[in-house]
C-alpha cells in the first residue's frame, strides 16, 4: 500500500525561524497549538495563534515565519508551537475535494484530533519498520476526525457559541499567566455566569481546562524538543517548577523526569 502521510512532526521554536517562500508539491495540514507565527500562502499574509488552522493544496505559495515584533508588546518574545502533516495520494485528493477547504480556519484542539495526530507521528518517526497500512488508518480517521472539529457550534446556540470564544481564548494564552477574570472580561460577562457557562458546555472548569492544555503541551516538549524540564514549565505557563512538578504527578502519576525518562 502506497503511503499517504509524506513528513509529520511536532515543531516548538523560542527563537527566529524563516521557512523562506515556496512552491507546496503535497498538502500541507498545520495547527498551531501556542504561542504566535507569521504565515503568507499566495500572497496572503496572516497572523497565526492557537487553534488556527492552516490547510494548502499542492502548488501553493508557502512562507513561514517566527520572529519577534517589536510594534506589538503582546508579541515581543518568541514562543510558537505546531502540528505539522504533508501529505498526498488518491485517497487525500478525493476527501480534500469533499468539501470546501479554506486556507486558514479556526479550531478547537480537539483532544481526539490530537491524540490520532500523535499516533501518526509515532508511526511515521518512531517506528523502526513503518507499516503503511497501518499509517494510511491513522490518517483516514484524522481526516474524519478533521472534519468533525471543523464543524463549528452554531451562533444560533448561544452558550455554546460563547463557551467556544471562551475555549479559544485560552487555547491561545495558555502559555502565559492569565485569570478567570480576563476570560469573562472577553466574552463580557460576569465571572460568575461566564464560569457558570463554561462548565456546563464542556464539564470542566477554565482553570481545569486550562491545565489540561498546559500539561499536554509539556509532554509534547519533553517528548519532542531537547529543553529542560525548568524550561518546559516556564514555557507552558505553569507559575513555577514547583507547582509544574505537582500538577504533572497529579496528573500521570509519574514525575516529569520520570516520565521523560521513561518516554525515550
Amino acid at each position: 500500500m502506497k503511503n499517504e502521510v509524506l513528513s509529520c512532526g511536532y515543531s516548538f521554536h523560542t527563537t527566529r525561524f524563516i521557512q523562506s517562500s515556496h512552491q507546496l508539491n503535497d498538502y500541507l495540514i498545520r495547527l498551531q497549538t501556542s504561542g504566535r507565527s507569521m504565515i503568507a500562502a499566495d500572497g496572503v499574509k496572516w497572523l497565526i495563534e492557537a487553534g488556527d488552522l492552516i490547510m494548502l493544496p499542492p502548488g501553493s505559495r508557502y512562507e513561514l515565519r517566527i520572529e519577534e515584533r517589536h510594534n506589538d508588546p503582546s508579541y515581543a518574545s518568541i514562543v510558537s508551537g505546531d502540528y505539522y502533516l504533508f501529505c498526498s495520494g488518491t485517497w487525500t485528493e478525493q476527501w480534500w475535494g469533499r468539501s470546501p477547504r479554506p486556507a486558514r480556519t479556526r479550531i478547537d484542539l480537539n483532544d481526539n484530533l490530537l491524540y490520532l495526530w500523535r499516533q501518526i507521528i509515532s508511526e511515521k518517526n518512531g517506528s523502526v519498520h513503518e507499516n503503511a497500512e497501518l499509517l494510511n488508518y491513522l490518517f483516514r480517521s484524522f481526516c474524519l476526525f478533521l472534519d468533525k472539529a471543523l464543524a463549528e457550534p452554531s451562533p444560533r446556540d448561544h452558550n455554546m457559541f460563547t463557551a467556544s470564544r471562551m475555549k479559544r481564548f485560552i487555547q491561545r494564552n495558555v502559555h502565559r499567566s492569565f485569570k478567570v477574570e480576563d476570560v469573562a472580561n472577553y466574552v463580557e460577562l460576569s465571572v460568575s455566569r461566564a464560569s457558570r457557562i463554561f462548565k456546563t458546555c464542556f464539564g470542566k472548569t477554565m482553570t481545569e481546562y486550562a491545565l489540561d492544555l498546559r500539561l499536554q503541551s509539556a509532554v509534547d516538549r519533553m517528548m519532542y524538543t531537547t529543553m529542560t524540564l525548568e524550561e518546559i514549565a516556564e514555557s507552558c505557563g505553569f507559575g513555577s517548577y514547583t507547582f509544574f512538578h505537582k500538577a504533572f504527578k497529579a496528573k500521570f502519576g509519574l514525575s516529569p523526569a520520570a516520565f521523560r525518562n521513561q518516554s525515550k
